[in-house]
C-alpha cells in the first residue's frame, strides 16, 4: 500500500509538470570531422581506413560540385536584392517591373530549396501561439507593425508554390527554425518573484471578494506541440520513443518557499538552435523597396520567439491591463467612500482592501517598467549575441550547411552498408539512427531516402534482385568517383615542394 501511495504521489507530481513533446528533426547534430574520424577509427584494417578517408573527401568534393552552380545563381540573384547595395545594381540592369518580379521569384525558389535541404522548417501558427501565451524572460506582448511590411512578394511565391500548414503571417514574413535545445537561466529574479507574490495575493483577494469573474480571462486552448500533425496517426511505438520531452520550468509555477524566494533559482525553456527570418519592408510614396532581408539567429527560447519578429512595435500596457488598472482605482474610491459613510467603519478592513488595490496598481506599473527594461536588454542581446549574420553571410552559411548535411548522410549510410552488409530502406534507416545514438549519443530522424538517392547518383551502391541495397568496395567506390579537381590542385601545390 505504501509503495502504491508513493507511486500515485509521483504520478501526480509528473502531471503538474509543464512538459512539451517535440518531434526529433532530420538534422545530424555532429560535426563532420568528428563523424569521419570516429567512423574511420571503427574500421579495423589500416588500408581500408585510408581508402575510407579518401572516399569521404571525394564524396564531399563531388557533392560540393553538384551544388556549385545552384549556389552561384542564388548569390548572383541576391546581389540584386541586397538591402544595402542591391538597389543600385538593380538600377544598372535597367529591367522592367515584370523582369524584376521574375528574378525575385527565382531567388525565392532557390532560397526555399536551400532551406528545405538544410532541414529548416517553417514556424507554424501553433508555435507562434506558444511564444505569445508563454513567458520565459520576455514578459511583454510584442506585436508586428504590419503596415511596414510588404505583402506582395511572399504572397505571389506561395500562390505559385503552395505549402501546407502555412502560418497566417506568411504573406508578410516567414520564420524558419531548426534544431531543438534547452535554454536555462539562473538568477535571483527579485522583481519577477515580487510580481509572482503580488499576482497570487491579488488572485486570493479576488477569490475572497467574489470579484474573480470580473477580472479573470477565459482560458485559451493550450497550443499544440511542435510536431507534424499529419504524422500523428501514423506513428509507431518506435517513433514515439524518439520524441523529445522537455519540461518548462517557469516562475509563475514556482513554489513559494523561503529557499526559492531568497536564493537563486533556475528556469528553463525549450529553444530553437537556429532561426532565419525573410521579409521585405513596405514601399512608401517616396521610396520603392526592393531589398529582401534575411536574418539568422541562434539559441532562441520558444516562449521568447517574438525577439526575431521583424518591424516590432514598441510594447505598451495591454488594454486588459488598463481595464484592470482603472477598475482597481474605481473600486478603491468606492470602497473608501462607502466605508467613511458607515456609522461604525472597520478601519482594518478598509485598510486591507485599499492596500490590496493599491498594491495591484503598483504591481501593474512596476511589472511593466521591469519588463520594459528586460525587453531592451533582450533586444540588445539578440542584436549582438543571438544574431549570427544577415543577408549574404546567412546565405553563404546555408549553402555550406546543405553540403555538410548531405555529406554526413552519404558517409553514415555507406559506412553502415560496408560494415553490416545488405539492407532494405527500412533496415538502413534504423541502423543509421542506431549508429548515431550508440557512437555519438545523439538522436535524429535520419533521411534515408535522400541518402540512398545520393549514393546511387554517385554510383557506389547497387540493389540485388529483391531490392536490398549493398555498397561497392572502398577501392571500387574511389575508382568510380575518380580523382577530383581539388585533389589535382593539392597535388600540383605539393609538386614543387617535393
Amino acid at each position: 500500500m505504501e509503495g502504491e501511495k508513493k507511486k500515485k504521489k509521483k504520478e501526480g507530481t509528473e502531471k503538474n509538470k509543464d512538459v512539451i513533446k517535440l518531434e526529433r528533426e532530420s538534422v545530424i547534430p555532429i560535426m563532420k570531422p568528428k563523424l569521419v574520424m570516429k567512423l574511420a577509427y571503427l574500421i579495423e584494417h589500416g588500408s581500408d581506413r585510408a581508402e575510407f578517408l579518401k572516399l569521404c573527401k571525394r564524396v564531399e568534393y563531388t557533392i560540393r560540385a553538384w551544388y556549385l552552380l545552384q549556389f552561384e545563381d542564388l548569390m548572383q540573384l541576391y546581389s540584386l536584392f541586397d538591402p544595402v547595395h542591391g538597389g543600385k545594381r538593380l538600377e544598372q540592369q535597367n529591367l522592367s517591373s515584370e523582369e524584376t518580379e521574375v528574378l525575385e521569384q527565382n531567388f525565392l525558389t532557390y532560397f526555399f530549396q536551400v532551406m528545405e535541404k538544410s532541414n529548416f522548417k517553417i514556424v507554424t501558427d501553433e508555435e507562434i501561439d506558444v511564444a505569445q501565451h508563454g513567458q520565459y524572460l520576455l514578459n511583454l506582448p510584442i506585436k508586428v507593425d504590419e503596415t511596414k511590411l510588404d505583402k506582395t512578394l511572399l504572397s505571389k511565391y506561395f500562390k505559385e508554390h503552395p505549402h501546407e500548414n502555412l502560418p497566417e503571417f506568411s504573406d508578410k514574413y516567414v520564420i524558419f527554425r531548426r534544431g531543438i535545445g534547452i535554454d536555462r537561466t539562473t538568477d535571483l529574479f527579485v522583481m519577477e518573484k515580487l510580481d509572482v507574490i503580488i499576482s497570487r495575493l491579488w488572485a486570493w483577494f479576488l477569490k475572497v471578494t467574489m470579484l474573480q469573474r470580473l477580472f479573470s480571462k477565459k482560458p485559451k486552448p493550450r497550443p499544440k506541440p511542435t510536431s507534424d500533425p499529419k504524422k500523428t496517426d501514423e506513428r509507431t511505438a518506435d517513433t514515439e520513443e524518439q520524441d523529445m520531452f522537455v519540461e518548462r520550468i517557469r516562475l509563475e509555477n514556482m513554489e513559494l518557499s523561503m529557499k526559492n524566494l531568497l536564493g537563486k533559482i533556475t528556469i528553463q525553456e525549450p529553444s530553437f538552435d537556429r532561426m532565419i527570418v525573410i521579409y521585405r519592408r513596405a514601399s512608401t510614396k517616396g521610396k520603392t523597396e526592393s531589398g529582401i532581408y534575411v536574418k539568422h539567429f541562434k539559441n532562441i527560447p520558444m516562449a521568447d520567439m517574438e525577439l526575431v519578429l521583424p518591424e516590432k512595435k514598441n510594447p505598451s500596457l495591454t488594454p486588459m491591463d488598463w481595464v484592470k488598472f482603472l477598475i482597481s482605482i474605481v473600486l478603491g474610491l468606492v470602497t473608501l467612500i462607502s466605508s467613511l459613510e458607515m456609522p461604525k467603519a472597520d478601519v482594518w478592513v478598509v485598510t486591507a482592501i485599499l492596500s490590496g488595490l493599491i498594491g495591484y496598481c503598483a504591481k501593474i506599473y512596476f511589472s511593466f517598467q521591469q519588463n520594459m527594461a528586460t525587453y531592451q536588454n533582450l533586444i540588445t542581446q539578440s542584436m549582438y549575441d543571438k544574431q549570427l549574420d544577415s543577408g549574404r553571410g546567412t546565405l553563404l552559411h546555408l549553402c555550406d550547411d546543405v553540403i555538410q548535411q548531405e555529406v554526413k548522410e552519404v558517409i553514415i549510410s555507406y559506412f553502415i552498408l560496408m560494415e553490416q552488409g545488405k539492407a532494405t530502406i527500412e533496415d538502413l534507416d534504423l541502423r543509421c539512427e542506431e549508429l548515431i545514438l550508440e557512437e555519438f549519443g545523439q538522436r535524429c530522424n535520419f533521411e534515408v531516402q535522400d541518402a540512398v538517392q545520393k549514393l546511387e547518383k554517385l554510383g557506389i551502391v547497387a540493389r540485388d534482385s529483391i531490392g536490398r541495397i549493398y555498397c561497392l568496395s572502398l577501392k571500387r567506390a574511389n575508382e568510380i568517383i575518380g580523382t577530383t579537381t581539388e585533389e589535382m590542385v593539392m597535388k600540383a601545390k605539393q609538386g614543387p615542394a617535393a
